[in-house]
């Protein structure tokens, strides 16, 4: 099914016309029943009559952004998409679709993301109606077909990657490429709801958390995972540091062997790397007595 135009005509000159056809059925009707009756003149007054009656059902106001699908003893003849007053085709029946964009909240959905861990996550989905014909014949009541693919394809979409990489932090994340999962989100819905002639304008993830019963767990390990990371970035810049000044005692001319260079290292490391003040101690003897 494709979308067409309907035809139809300006009502107010329909409405002219009307006034018309209203008026010789008045004079018709009054000449009929005078002073010389006339089954004629009658008879064409009920015609007229019967002819307004019809184009008055006919006339059809539509608001800006709406569309009157037409129907003709159920075959489809078109769409009028243009705003005003018409009168279109008698006897058909008339449906307004809205061509307005509106959004769709999906509910909070618990799935299984790539690594098997629930995580609960809603989108929303901001989409209008592009073609009347498919949106009307093509589906059942369009607008529960939208929630209940927009649904699907959460679920398809959460389900291919994980909530969270802490192995490798440059991989594809729920968490971390909100945007890139939204790009991706609509790309799949609007290849599901085509067939509805639905265009879908945006796609936004408006919540994404660990499920309950895993959340006390992964947050532990999302800490974890930080203090490594830190742990990992302060013994790279303590070993700069030691090499930095073993290096200028060397250039003002103090010699340490060995012995003395591990010793000076292991302060050097244990005073930088811990996470609280060193405590110095003096030391009266030398490392050989």
């Amino acid at each position: 099914m494709i979308e067409r135009k309907a035809w139809y005509v300006n009502g107010f000159i329909a409405l002219l016309l009307f006034a018309v056809i209203a008026a010789g059925a008045v004079i018709c009707l009054v000449y009929g029943v005078g002073a010389n009756p006339s089954g004629l003149l009658i008879s064409c007054s009920a015609v007229l009559m019967l002819l307004l009656l019809i184009g008055l059902s006919s006339l059809v106001i539509i608001h800006p952004n709406q569309s009157k699908v037409i129907t003709f003893f159920g075959k489809y003849v078109g769409t009028v998409l243009e705003s005003g007053f018409w009168m279109v085709m008698p006897f058909a029946a008339q449906r307004t679709v809205s061509l307005k964009v509106r959004n769709f909240n999906s509910q909070q959905l618990k799935v299984n993301d790539a690594e098997g861990n629930p995580v609960e996550i809603a989108a929303v989905v901001v989409f209008k109606v592009v073609d009347t014909a498919k949106a009307t014949f093509d589906v059942d009541q369009y607008e529960k077909f939208v929630e209940i693919q927009s649904e699907t394809a959460v679920r398809h979409i959460a389900a291919q990657y994980p909530y969270d990489n802490f192995a490798d932090h440059g991989s594809f994340t729920l968490r971390g490429n909100a945007d890139e999962v939204a790009h991706e989100l609509m790309s799949d819905l609007q290849n599901r709801l085509s067939i509805a002639g639905v265009q879908i304008l945006e796609t936004r993830l408006t919540h994404l958390a660990y499920a309950q019963e895993i959340a006390s767990a992964m947050l532990q390990r999302q800490q974890a995972s930080a203090i490594v990371a830190a742990r990992h970035l302060i013994v790279e810049g303590a070993v700069g540091m030691v090499e930095m000044a073993l290096r200028r005692l060397e250039e003002n001319g103090i010699a340490l062997d060995s012995e003395r260079r591990a010793a000076m290292t292991n302060n050097l490391m244990v005073a930088i790397v811990s996470d609280k003040g060193a405590t110095p101690v003096i030391n009266t003897g030398t490392l050989y007595t």
